[in-house]
């Protein structure tokens, strides 16, 4: 810790440039390999919506494709940014803790996919069904294909950032940040909290979706609670 404190602004702003250099080289190479394969992918995403979709403008479909793309990008992508921005918001860990990265960079990676899939399986599929039945009968579904990709892609990334509270508290709890008493305590408001992260991430108003998302948040939660018990006994 001691070399933390002796940085100077200037040189903590010069970390978090190489820092963000490295997740940006990391998220270039990883979007363009899927570029690739962005057809494929969009067909998957396209699937669930059950009725054709079109687009408008000219540039929309290639548009389209780069926000497919960027998140698939994201997706493979997400070992290196973990890895950096625990680097570069704990830099003074010693040895011993730099091994608990192992542990970390999968869990919170293969933590970001679960998220992601419960998101496309559980999630859009309920979206999707109330909103073409919502003023089916008054007209006809014709959905663009870029807001369509726009619904679909931001549901998918913050669920899978969500997804990675088990994995962070593990962390925080393993460098003696947080306790399990601190979270046991402090659990109502963590209700109030995934409340309110529910609400901006359910893609629909309606309440019954909402406690579809926040179910699976709870969740979250309680297994974060459960894996800091854990660091703290492995300590």
């Amino acid at each position: 810790m001691a070399n933390q404190k002796q940085m100077t602004i200037v040189e903590h702003l010069e970390e978090l440039r190489g820092r963000l250099i490295k997740c940006l080289v990391a998220l270039a190479i990883t979007t363009a390999l899927a570029f690739a394969c962005t057809s494929q992918i969009m067909r998957v995403l396209i699937a669930p919506a059950g009725i054709e979709l079109v687009f408008l403008r000219p540039t929309e479909m290639f548009v389209t494709y780069f926000r497919v793309a960027l998140l698939a990008g994201v997706v493979l992508a997400m070992p290196v940014i973990v890895y950096q921005a625990v680097r570069f918001t704990l830099p003074g860990l010693r040895n011993r803790e730099r091994a608990y990265l192992r542990v970390v960079v999968p869990g919170a990676t293969f933590s970001f996919i679960l998220g992601v899939a419960f998101a496309y399986y559980v999630m859009l599929p309920l979206a999707l069904r109330y909103l073409l039945a919502f003023g089916g009968d008054l007209a006809a579904a014709r959905w663009a294909i870029s807001e369509y990709a726009a619904f679909v892609t931001r549901l998918l990334f913050w669920s899978g950032v969500v997804f990675q509270i088990p994995m962070l508290l593990f962390f925080l709890a393993r460098l003696q940040i947080v306790t399990p008493q601190f979270l046991s305590e402090n659990r109502k408001f963590a209700v109030l909290v995934v409340a309110v992260v529910a609400a901006v991430i359910t893609p629909t108003p309606d309440p019954f979706n909402m406690v579809v998302v926040m179910f699976p948040l709870l969740l979250m939660y309680e297994t974060g609670v459960l894996l800091a018990k854990l660091a703290c006994r492995l300590a």
